[in-house]
């Protein structure tokens, strides 16, 4: 008896030294490295790395495809439209050779259209230039009652046909319009008259110049104004020295779309001029005028002038946008 219980005794302190070992064995497997490894799951294996093109990539890809084909139908498009009638205009003017061509320009009718058609835009211009820099000066840079009005204003021309602006003149300053029989008594002849086409031809061209230099003056803002003011420049100063040369370039581009108007205007000089021929016929309706008569040299040996003219100005357009583009970058 005293045997079994000495030997139960002896065995419970090892069970309890067995049970601590395997606990601190525990342990160690917890915190430490464990005695033995679980088995851990394999991870699948990567799969191929797939590159997907960015945005940009895409917006190129659809560039380099779309854009041939856009260049060839704008190149088309010029070609039919533009490059053709010009081509057409010079070959008429001398399909009967040079002297047939040199004898439609020589005719006094003709230098009579030239000669009025470039008087038109030496009056037209001008007076368009003085109107455009004034309107174009007090909207953007001053605040006044009626600038909206003002500003609807020099839009006009743009929303009026010009056929009907000839025909406002005609009511206003025809025989029997509203200053007509004033005129008459006082032997003043507008309508059908060279004062009636320079008035026609201010009314349709006078939006260029102002509307190429409001957007310009708004841009560059009020500030070198304010500046040369507080230095005591006094307005016409201001004006000379600061707020012209800053757009000298927007307005000589301006004059020369308001010349290229003037040259070609056809409907409201029209319906003023009468069509008397040698008197108040431009190159535009001297050229009607001859096709109608069926003297298709003579016709297109005069619309060759126009054309050669427009030429001419386009070439000074893209002379003023190198230029104005050669100055900002200076600037800049």
């Amino acid at each position: 008896m005293t045997t079994a219980m000495l030997a139960q005794g002896l065995e419970a302190p090892a069970a309890a030294e067995m049970d601590s070992s395997s606990r601190n064995a525990t342990h160690v497997a917890r915190d430490g490295a464990p005695a033995v490894e679980a088995p851990v799951a394999a991870s699948p294996a990567p799969g191929p790395v797939v590159n997907r093109p960015s945005i940009a990539e895409y917006l190129g890809s659809f560039m380099r495809a779309v854009l041939p084909p856009l260049i060839g139908l704008a190149l088309a498009f010029l070609a039919l439209f533009l490059l053709l009638p010009l081509a057409a205009v010079f070959t008429e003017a001398l399909r009967k050779g040079w002297d047939a061509y040199l004898a439609g320009l020589a005719e006094p009718d003709a230098w009579s259209a030239i000669r009025l058609t470039l008087l038109s835009a030496v009056i037209a211009v001008p007076l368009n230039l003085v109107f455009g820099v004034a309107a174009a000066w007090a909207i953007a840079k001053f605040e006044f009652p009626g600038k909206a009005i003002l500003t609807t204003l020099v839009d006009l021309p743009f929303s009026v046909s010009p056929v009907v602006a000839g025909l406002i003149y005609v009511l206003v300053f025809g025989a029997q319009g509203w200053f007509g029989p004033w005129l008459s008594d006082h032997d003043v002849k507008i309508i059908f008259a060279v004062p009636g086409i320079v008035l026609a031809t201010v009314f349709v061209t006078f939006p260029f110049v102002a509307r190429e230099l409001i957007p310009l003056m708004e841009a560059q803002g009020k500030d070198e104004e304010e500046a040369a003011v507080v230095l005591g420049a006094r307005g016409w100063q201001t004006f000379w020295h600061v707020t012209l040369p800053n757009v000298k370039w927007g307005l000589l581009y301006g004059v020369i779309l308001c010349n290229a108007r003037a040259m070609g205007e056809f409907g409201a000089v029209s319906v003023v001029s009468g069509h008397i021929r040698g008197l108040t016929n431009t190159m535009p309706l001297h050229v009607e005028i001859l096709y109608n008569e069926y003297q298709f040299a003579a016709a297109f040996a005069v619309a060759s002038v126009l054309a050669l003219l427009a030429l001419v100005t386009l070439a000074v357009k893209v002379w003023v946008e190198k230029r104005a583009g050669a100055a900002g970058a200076r600037e800049e």
